[in-house]
């Protein structure tokens, strides 16, 4: 009973873990894509992430001042010494390090995936029932989405009212999930249990 709740509470400490990168990479994602930064959700990420973002802030600066390579590594540290942490008191041993990076990449991956997924989801209901809509978070849906968006409509031009490219990226999305995260996951070994939401 006792190794269960252990094991319970590791899983949430996982995914309590898992969340916060996914805000980290929301952060990153906001600002590679020129998002709005004085939207109010935009300030909230920045304002939950910037305390453990700030010390990489130091040395790592933006690069083409789109993406921000201190919140990769941020998230990249996080990841790793969760994974470190975690398999130690799940009684595992120390992981070899390659293992540790290639899960800590792949989560990394997984949640920027994710992200465009859900946003892409959110994008086309918006579509559906407010196309017009102000709200702070429906504009932050399609500042974020466009960038991949605009290349895939220069490609495949909106039929009429049909727009296609949601499909195409949605495709996309699940090939690089399954081929690259799903190799990377597997090749982490037992690291590949603790890297996705």
């Amino acid at each position: 009973m006792g190794s269960q709740l252990g094991s319970a509470g590791l899983l949430l400490v996982n995914t309590l873990i898992n969340i916060y990168i996914f805000l980290l990479m929301l952060r990153f994602l906001l600002q590679a894509s020129r998002a709005d930064y004085y939207n109010p959700i935009s300030q909230s990420v920045v304002r939950v992430t910037q305390p453990a973002v700030r010390p990489f802030q130091s040395f790592l600066g933006p690069v083409m001042g789109r993406f921000d390579l201190a919140t990769l590594a941020t998230a990249f540290v996080i990841k790793a010494v969760a994974i470190i942490l975690i398999l130690q008191l799940a009684g595992f041993g120390m992981a070899p390090i390659a293992s540790v990076a290639i899960g800590a990449v792949a989560a990394v991956a997984n949640a920027i995936l994710k992200i465009y997924f859900f946003a892409l989801i959110v994008m086309i209901i918006l579509s559906w029932v407010a196309p017009q809509a102000s709200h702070p978070g429906a504009l932050l849906v399609m500042q974020l989405v466009e960038p991949i968006m605009a290349p895939v409509r220069r490609v495949i031009p909106p039929l009429g009212m049909i727009d296609l490219s949601p499909i195409v990226v949605f495709i996309a999305i699940s090939l690089i999930d399954g081929i690259v995260v799903g190799s990377l996951t597997r090749a982490a070994g037992v690291v590949g249990a603790l890297v996705g939401l």
